[in-house]
């Protein structure tokens, strides 16, 4: 997840994302409380009730296809039926304006569809299949309020949720509204994977390849031009629905590949924070060492090595596959490229603090040692090529540190 209070000046020149991830200071904006809330129709100016949102929102939530909720917005509860032989994924996820969005910055739309967007590529990177959404949104007033013929902020939003939700199928099955002082969206999924057959992290094994679907570095890229010129960005609603070129403002999850992968891949995770720290995070659920050509890393248009390393929410998904497994070249029409090779980890547990010792092995590791390997902390090498001062081409390696989004750093 990209920090959008970076400063414009660190985003706008792609600096590395070690300083980049900085959070600026952001005051909260000083909003006296209302006790109640005037009962009008929405085309006269004023607020409207939230009841009346509410049922807004569900009648926009019936035309969301589904065939797992058995019971949705209307109760105090929803139901879900999952098949025989499901097992249920969940994820959650949280956008805050000043955090994650920006209302100077990002048209509604593009919040509503970033909102679904996150979590839904959490469900690809599991193979799982999306069975049901709920939101819950803290608004200020004036984000409900209606002028004249124009759409409110939160019609908007819902059309960019709403839209996307139709895409994949997604049926709006409950949530929560409240006012707030700031502009908060959370998101949370369910979905359905045959038992057993879910990906995960801890799966990557010595001698597989490791593979990248799509490229990287596209939203970094975007970023940095939204905070040199955000009027420029600022999509009209018309223009909206045309998304698919803007990686920053209309992420599109791969859920249709992470179907695919399930019969490829031995282990998955969507790039959300950056490919460094989702690198990190593989290697130490797996136990295993990564090996990445910094050359083999597909870049987006314009985008620089740094921003494919450590920019994060290009939202495709990172896997590794078996070297007796065809790879093929695209899946459902994303490229999917091998950026390097799983290698046994060489790390010992002094190393990272976790210990003192952990038994090394050339080749494939014993249970015993992959366990302590997954302990032992991230171990992933760069590898980029550089001429000597001879002239010659040689291989330069260096330990690969993730430098991606995290909060509280």
């Amino acid at each position: 997840m990209l920090n959008l209070m970076r400063s414009p000046d660190s985003v706008a020149a792609g600096a590395p994302s070690t300083s980049a991830v900085r959070i600026a200071s952001v005051p909260t904006p000083s909003r006296p409380a209302r006790k109640t809330q005037p009962r009008a129709h929405k085309a006269d100016g004023r607020v409207p009730g939230e009841l009346e949102i509410l049922r807004a929102i569900a009648a926009r939530a019936r035309h969301l296809p589904g065939s797992r909720v058995a019971l949705g917005i209307g109760d105090d509860c929803a139901l879900l039926a999952p098949r025989a032989g499901e097992e249920l994924a969940v994820t959650t996820d949280l956008s805050i304006e000043g955090r994650h969005f920006r209302l100077d910055w990002h048209s509604p739309e593009s919040i509503g569809h970033r909102t679904l967007a996150r979590g839904l590529s959490d469900l690809a990177a599991m193979g799982a299949t999306p069975a049901a959404a709920f939101l819950s949104l803290a608004l200020p007033p004036q984000l409900v309020q209606r002028r004249r013929a124009a759409k409110s902020w939160l019609e908007r939003f819902l059309d960019g949720f709403c839209a996307l939700a139709a895409q994949h199928r997604v049926p709006l099955a409950g949530g929560d509204l409240a006012q707030a002082p700031v502009a908060l969206a959370d998101i949370v999924l369910t979905g359905v994977v045959p038992r057993g057959r879910a990906l995960r992290r801890s799966g990557a094994r010595p001698g597989d390849r490791l593979c990248i679907t799509g490229t990287l570095g596209g939203a970094a890229r975007e970023l940095a031009e939204l905070a040199a010129h955000p009027r420029r960005f600022r999509l009209s609603p018309d223009a909206a629905a045309d998304s698919t070129d803007h990686p920053h403002l209309f992420p599109q999850p791969r859920l249709a590949q992470g179907l695919l992968l399930r019969r490829l891949a031995t282990a998955a995770l969507d790039v959300s924070d950056g490919l460094s720290t989702e690198l990190a995070h593989l290697s130490a659920a797996s136990g295993v060492r990564l090996e990445v050509e910094a050359a083999a890393i597909p870049r987006a248009s314009g985008a620089t090595l740094e921003q494919a390393l450590h920019g994060g929410e290009d939202y495709e998904l990172l896997c590794t596959v078996p070297p007796d497994v065809p790879l093929p070249r695209t899946l459902r029409g994303i490229p999917l490229t091998v950026i390097g090779r799983v290698a046994a980890s060489t790390r010992s547990r002094a190393e990272t603090g976790h210990g003192r010792t952990q038994a090394k092995h050339s080749g494939t590791q014993t249970e015993r040692s992959r366990t302590q390997a997954k302990h032992s902390g991230p171990d992933v090498v760069l590898l980029e090529q550089e001429l000597s001062k001879m002239g010659q081409q040689r291989t330069r390696r260096s330990r690969l540190l993730p430098q991606g989004w995290e909060h509280f750093r």
